[in-house]
């Protein structure tokens, strides 16, 4: 083991002192998580700027790990030679790709830090941010929340997003967090509290403000990816939507209940009114075919509607009962 005095600490370059400081004894450890899939052209970038910012602080041990979610380009080769090149990375490769919900959420629970901070690879979370965490950290904080002021990525998707964060928040049954998207530090004692709800498919941003741990909020821009394409489609984003909703929030299911209620009452005042108007002009009032099948494609548009509802919620049970592991891990390095 290296040995070294607090005067050679003192005049250290930072980036020799991150290496030294490891090696004492009750260093705490922070674990940087990030969840990629086909990120070749950003990995590796995003490895050198948290390497860089923790070289800076200087007082930390820290390991970044990377899950990867079975990518098809060259994602996991590079992350293998990082590994090789540096031992505070580690990875995990999945079996498959089991949605990025599921792969960073698995992750986190894997990290054995002090604190957590959950990163994305495609570097449209800022990693410098990882410095303002860690001060409201050591201020007390045990959850360190990001929150997306304005972003530079289309100001039609950005609102979109902005809207579902404003309508989750309305339904929702407890206080979220607006505009955030996971991006933060959670303290250890938050991460226990995690792996006791054993939870197999979680809305993570719901569940920071479930908990309850007063959070720090730290506001950011947003850029623009820089390199390759998005790998969230349609599906996923509707996914991830449905999700925040049916994990905290009845209100839908009643709004199906009372709507129903009151289109029941509507359709036997519109019968009374019909019988009414037959009885008393009983050979000029015809009912016609237009009322018929307006009524019978209206009606049956709300039915399957909120069927649909109430299959979401039944698609949710159903996960949850079903109790299946988070991922299943193919290979494990600098474990």
């Amino acid at each position: 083991m290296l040995k070294t005095n607090s005067a050679c600490l003192a005049t250290a370059p930072a980036e020799v002192a991150a290496l030294l400081v490891p090696d004492a004894p009750n260093t705490k450890l922070i674990s940087v998580v990030s969840g990629c899939y086909n990120e070749e052209a950003n990995i590796r970038e995003c490895h050198e700027r948290v390497k860089k910012v923790f070289a800076e602080i200087g007082r930390y041990r820290y390991e970044h790990v990377f899950i990867d979610n079975a990518s098809k380009d060259g994602t996991r080769k590079i992350l293998r030679e990082l590994a090789a090149e540096d031992p505070n990375v580690k990875v995990i490769l999945n079996a498959r790709n089991f949605g990025h919900v599921r792969s960073g959420y698995h992750a986190m629970l894997q990290a054995r830090g002090d604190a957590v901070i959950s990163l994305v690879s495609d570097l449209q979370d800022p990693p410098e941010l990882i410095r303002e965490f860690i001060a409201k950290w050591e201020e007390g904080f045990r959850v360190v929340v990001a929150i997306k002021e304005n972003s530079d990525e289309s100001p039609v998707f950005f609102a979109v997003r902005k809207a579902y964060y404003s309508l989750v928040a309305r339904l929702a049954e407890i206080e979220l967090n607006k505009n955030a998207t996971g991006f933060g530090l959670y303290d250890r004692r938050f991460m226990d509290v995690l792996r006791e709800l054993d939870d197999p498919y979680p809305y993570f941003r719901g569940l920071v403000s479930e908990i309850g741990f007063p959070a720090a909020k730290i506001l950011y821009h947003q850029p623009v990816r820089k390199r390759g394409i998005t790998n969230n489609n349609f599906y996923s984003l509707y996914d991830m939507a449905m999700l925040g909703i049916t994990n905290h929030s009845k209100v839908p299911l009643r709004i199906a209940t009372m709507i129903g209620f009151a289109l029941s009452g509507l359709s036997l005042l519109v019968a009374v009114v019909y019988v009414a108007l037959k009885l008393a002009f009983w050979n000029y009032f015809e009912l016609g075919l237009a009322p018929l099948v307006v009524g019978m494609f209206f009606f049956g548009s709300v039915q399957l509607f909120f069927i649909g509802i109430l299959g979401e919620y039944i698609g949710a049970i159903h996960t949850q009962v079903l109790k299946r592991p988070p991922v299943v891990e193919l290979e494990r390095i600098n474990f």
